[in-house]
């Protein structure tokens, strides 16, 4: 059984189709790629899996969970996390506490816990704070832990982004674009730290990205998208040969 799996989804805003009976499978402790043209419905797909969005028609599983069955807000907790284009973080707080954030699924104290800041509450508190303090190590942030977002440079914002999202503990990671913006230097940086989290945590990658040098390095499996349509699926060196996929790039030639 595959560990992530669209099945003939279908998304249409009024006339415009997005995703166009989209099928693919994502295994565990891969990293799978999508590429393709702006307006390709690359996010789009991210945003079905998120449950920003509901299919037409479909269906989306995640480790034996429907998703399409479930609330949205339960994504979270079956070990889905994810990044954005645009990043989204708290720009008045911390590095901190933006990735301390992201232990409030695993909260297991309640308000009255938290208002009297009881033994089982300062006991939950070190243990996200230690786990946070590993991430924060992981990917060299230490000495950002204290400065505010809106402070920062765009390219450790977006390892930040990273780090919030790992701060969940996911099974699953959505990088949506992590290269985006960034410097050739930041690039090789971004395309260990994926390799990283994946051999080093145990995390499967799904991943959106333009930049074909970074999807050549980190992935397994690239699945190319046109119109929301599939074009073509393989390994990148597959993908970036396959005739549609070109046609779509730079156009039919003669």
């Amino acid at each position: 059984m595959s560990f992530l799996e669209l099945k003939d989804a279908t998304l249409k805003f009024g006339g415009v189709t997005a995703v166009d009976n989209l099928s693919f499978s994502v295994n565990e402790g891969e990293v799978f790629a999508i590429v393709g043209p702006n307006g390709a419905g690359k996010s789009t797909v991210f945003n079905l899996i998120s449950r920003f969005y509901d299919p037409h028609a479909g269906s989306i599983t995640f480790d034996g969970h429907d998703l399409l069955k479930s609330k949205p807000s339960e994504v979270a907790t079956f070990g889905v996390a994810r990044t954005f284009q645009n990043i989204e973080l708290f720009d008045q707080a911390t590095v901190l506490e933006n990735l301390l954030v992201g232990r409030h699924r695993h909260r297991k104290t309640n308000l009255v816990n938290e208002i009297f800041f009881t033994p089982s509450a300062r006991k939950q508190e070190l243990q996200n704070r230690h786990f946070v303090e590993e991430i924060i190590d992981f990917l060299d942030l230490q000495a950002y832990r204290e400065k505010r977002i809106a402070g920062l440079p765009y390219g450790v914002r977006k390892v930040v982004e990273v780090a919030r999202a790992l701060a969940t503990d996911p099974k699953l990671l959505l990088l949506d674009e992590p290269a985006s913006g960034l410097s050739v230097e930041e690039t090789t940086d971004m395309r260990w730290w994926i390799d990283d989290i994946r051999r080093q945590m145990g995390i499967t990658v799904l991943m959106v990205e333009h930049d074909m040098g970074l999807v050549s390095g980190v992935s397994d499996r690239v699945l190319a998208m046109a119109d929301g349509a599939r074009l073509a699926l393989g390994t990148p060196s597959e993908v970036q040969s396959d005739p549609a996929v070109i046609e779509a790039y730079l156009g039919h030639v003669a």
